[in-house]
């Protein structure tokens, strides 16, 4: 890829590179060309350029049936629809989770049933379907029980559930071993022996249940069940599928661009009370965006699963009552921040133990709280730039991990080959983001056969790394216009990255720290425009302390995600910055 300016070493050591083709500022003969350019530049193929630019469901929907078991699944939810038959959704406590088992509830609800959430207890009862739960929730009465976001592994539990006589529908997203669980139907993109289905596996959870719901609508259709009653509107449960695709850090590819593109609008409308009562307690008054998904409403909706009631989640998204969405929401606000002040902690043991990792980045603590060690090993993997697990370890020497990867390299996969190599109780996930359950005395084999395993797609993955670019621009053409032109070719999220923009050369006039190591700036440009920016938990590192001791002489370039900064109650653009490069 060419150079930016021909930086080849940045304030934090990295070369700044073209995402696609050069991209000044100077060029763009009008927003359409701006607009164009991102999307090719993220892989939009030229013949689908309309396509990419107002993604819609129609465009991206792909028939059901495609995937193995869907039909099944459809059939045998058609069935206890009609027979008013009595079904549990069974959740798991995240986001995915949560919207997964909401959307099912909503849609069951409008076909004349009363299903049952089931979300279990992250720290008594742990990851995913017990046996002792699906028997327990047969012997009440549920004839057909759905697992959302999780059961691609639960082999004991289902086994268990089948011998009870309970059939059970497994949807799901992770990983899957060559041999399946004893599921009446397994609905998930990445079965080993999924055909045409596996180019979706990078859909969320919820994405698969929204298929598996316009699978079921399709079959009830053909039955006739819709001659004398009105048939639901699936499009109007977008906005909880767009909820959890974002949560989840998805790939906004294909139709998750759809899901999320749609699902804002429908979002917009306030139809669900529930998200709207989030909304209102996340502070957020004005329409949302992606990133509002996944750094304001995301987080109050785990923070149920993490430190306080795992079914709080799906409680207010399924709701009807407007006080009962505004107390759930309120008790979501406290938990997040209660949630805050437990990630801090640990996330300041877990970097004193984090040392100078190898290949992968394997950290264990006594007494950890297990609800934050997905958040903080996603704030390691930032860091280092490696992938992270963070293990939670209880009086009983048993530890809890979470994970997260960098692009190119795939840890679900590689905590599913450390369970089959008898290394881990349990575990699985996806190539960006992984679970586990471990014996305290096994994490050191399980670090070094990660450091085997992952030695070389991580070294190939940081001789790749780069600040990619998409414009270059002068001081004062960083504007509320140009967020706007840029924010044409989302959404933006995994996959999809928002784009990122270098403008400068600059002087920084003022500079200090606020909350939590962020540095706060304002910089000026030799056409003598001002620019607001902001490098978050940047105050200890080489960035921040360049930007804070910068000599009042001295010019640099800057580079970040511009955004619009409305606080004041007058629109003025800002950067966030990634990085920065001395110009003299």
């Amino acid at each position: 890829m060419m150079q930016v300016l021909n930086i080849s070493r940045s304030i934090l050591g990295q070369p700044w590179q073209w995402r696609g083709r050069a991209a000044d500022a100077r060029d763009w003969g009008a927003e359409e060309d701006l607009v164009t350019q991102l999307l090719l530049s993220r892989g939009c193929p030229p013949e689908q350029l309309a396509e990419h630019r107002a993604p819609s469901i129609r465009a991206f929907m792909p028939d059901p049936s495609i995937f193995r078991d869907m039909d099944r699944a459809a059939e045998r939810l058609a069935a206890a629809v009609i027979a008013g038959e009595s079904v549990t959704v069974f959740g798991d406590y995240d986001v995915d989770g949560a919207t997964s088992a909401a959307l099912l509830i909503r849609l069951l609800r409008a076909l004349g049933l009363r299903p049952d959430a089931y979300i279990p207890d992250r720290l008594m009862e742990g990851y995913g379907p017990s046996g002792e739960a699906l028997v327990r929730l047969g012997a009440r009465g549920a004839t057909l029980i759905v697992t959302v976001d999780c059961g691609a592994q639960a082999f004991e539990a289902l086994d268990m559930a089948r011998d009870a006589g309970v059939d059970v529908i497994v949807v799901d997203h992770h990983k899957c071993a060559p041999q399946l669980p004893a599921a009446y139907a397994l609905v998930n993109p990445n079965r080993l022996d999924e055909g045409e289905g596996a180019a979706h596996g990078h859909l969320a959870a919820v994405g698969v249940a929204f298929l598996l719901g316009a699978a079921l609508l399709r079959t009830l259709r053909a039955r006739g069940f819709f001659a004398s009653r009105t048939e639901p509107k699936l499009i109007d449960l977008l906005d909880i599928v767009a909820l959890g695709t974002v949560a989840d850090v998805a790939a906004l590819r294909g139709l998750n661009r759809a899901f999320v593109a749609q699902g804002l609008k429908v979002m917009a409308q306030g139809r669900n009370i529930g998200l709207a009562a989030l909304m209102s307690a996340s502070r957020l008054t004005r329409a949302p965006t992606a990133t509002d998904l996944g750094f304001a409403l995301g987080p109050r909706i785990n923070a149920g699963g993490r430190v306080g009631k795992s079914d709080l989640g799906v409680r207010l998204l399924t709701t009807d009552d407007p006080e009962e969405a505004r107390a759930i929401a309120a008790e979501l606000d406290r938990l997040n921040e209660e949630r805050r002040a437990i990630e801090a902690e640990v996330q300041m043991a877990a970097e004193r133990l984090a040392g100078m990792p190898g290949a992968v980045c394997v950290v264990a603590g006594n007494g950890w709280h297990p609800g934050v060690i997905g958040i903080v090993a996603g704030r390691l993997k930032e860091k280092l730039g490696l992938p992270a697990i963070v293990i939670a370890v209880d009086e009983q020497g048993i530890g809890k991990g979470s994970g997260r990867s960098i692009a190119g390299v795939d840890l679900g996969q590689a905590v599913l080959q450390a369970k089959e190599a008898g290394l881990l109780v349990a575990g699985g996930g996806h190539a960006m983001a992984a679970g586990l359950t471990i014996a305290a005395d096994q994490v050191a084999a399980f670090t070094a056969f990660l450091e085997e395993r992952l030695a070389e797609p991580v070294a190939r993955a940081a001789g790749t790394r780069a600040l990619l670019l998409d414009a270059l621009v002068a001081p004062r053409g960083l504007n509320p216009a140009l967020v706007e032109s840029l924010e044409a070719g989302g959404p933006y999220g995994m996959g999809w990255p928002a784009p990122r923009v270098a403008a400068g050369p600059v002087r920084v006039v003022k500079a200090d720290v606020v909350g939590t190591g962020h540095v706060r700036l304002v910089v000026a440009g030799d056409d003598g425009a001002s620019i607001k920016a902001v490098a978050f938990r940047q105050a200890d590192t080489a960035l921040g302390q360049a930007l804070l001791g910068a000599p009042r002489d001295r010019r640099l370039w800057i580079a970040g995600r511009a955004r619009i900064d409305d606080w004041s109650g007058r629109a003025t653009a800002e950067l966030h910055l990634d990085d920065a490069a001395w110009a003299d």
